[in-house]
């Protein structure tokens, strides 16, 4: 995994369709990179339930810049309080903030504006990227789990939107220095997360495709989350088939184990699909038999990502 270079960047979007478990890779990441020294700050989008902090053990940020292991920081970026934080960057004020951005009408018109929540979002994300405290970087590395698919290339799309139609000013000098840091491969990459199934492995196909061809972003790596072990040859899962008709115990435990021969069969295809269609350095991480998610599942996340060999995208 090391040899990804993933953790080298300033900025690595976390994304694939929802449901195939981007969250927790992106905690497990933050762990990898926080032991190797790194200060690290995981953004979360708009989140209706926080997910990063508690899958570490802590507490939920909130909108608020949190510890929530030694060296890891976590927030929830939502569009009221980054446009709060805009609004007295660009005023500098409270008082004038107040008057302007509290205003029961401005607030209304700003809700309407097409993009702006998402602009405020992603600009407050990438704010972070670019902060400095004491000369240096205040992180080594941000780390944005992203939302999912579609509305992941929404909110990445929303800078290049504005540089191709808002004429000359701050806000579209804003959308400029953030297209530019999205785009530039030494600064960002983007870390697509799917699972060994059909509808999964479609859609990050197509999700590449937009993000390298749409979005001009580069992609650095395809996790494939959650691979079924394959347990059985082809004879053995055909013997249990044939036992599968027996009784208890027995006939129950044979179609268990055909079962599970059977996904691991079609995992093992579509494995084979993404990595023909994707050139991209591949992680694959096993099924962890977790009744339920925290951080003991995410240290076991972590490990596999640490030893997992990197493989290619083609075969």
């Amino acid at each position: 995994m090391a040899s990804f270079g993933l953790l080298d960047r300033r900025l690595l979007v976390v994304t694939g369709k929802g449901g195939v478990g981007k969250t927790t890779v992106c905690a497990a990441l933050a762990l990898l990179a926080a032991r190797a020294g790194k200060r690290v700050l995981v953004c979360e989008v708009n989140a209706t339930r926080e997910r990063v902090a508690p899958l570490l053990g802590a507490p939920a940020s909130g909108p608020f810049v949190r510890e929530a292991l030694p060296g890891i920081f976590t927030t929830n970026v939502t569009p009221h309080e980054a446009m709060r934080e805009y609004g007295l960057m660009v005023l500098k004020f409270r008082t004038i903030y107040e008057a302007v951005f509290e205003n029961r009408l401005v607030r209304y018109f700003l809700r309407m504006v097409p993009g702006l929540a998402e602009l405020v979002m992603l600009g407050k994300v990438l704010h972070e990227v670019r902060a400095e405290e004491g000369g240096r970087p205040r992180w080594d590395l941000v780390l944005l789990d992203a939302p999912a698919t579609g509305h992941a290339v929404q909110l990445l799309r929303v800078p290049s939107a504005l540089v191709d139609t808002v004429p000359a000013g701050p806000l579209r000098h804003d959308a400029e220095w953030m297209q530019a840091l999205l785009v530039d491969p030494a600064r960002t990459g983007v870390a697509l997360v799917t699972l060994p199934e059909e509808m999964p492995v479609n859609e990050v196909i197509e999700l590449d495709g937009l993000v390298r061809g749409e979005l001009g972003m580069a992609v650095a790596a395809l996790v494939v989350n959650a691979m079924p072990p394959a347990r059985f040859d082809a004879g053995e899962a055909a013997e249990l088939a044939r036992l599968a008709a027996a009784p208890p115990p027995l006939g129950p435990a044979a179609e268990a184990g055909r079962i599970q021969a059977l996904r691991a069969e079609a995992a093992g295809r579509y494995l084979v699909r993404a990595r023909a269609a994707l050139d991209l350095p591949t992680t694959v991480l096993p099924l962890l038999p977790v009744a339920e998610w925290g951080p003991a599942a995410v240290e076991e996340i972590a490990a596999a990502l640490a030893a997992a060999p990197p493989a290619e995208g083609r075969p």
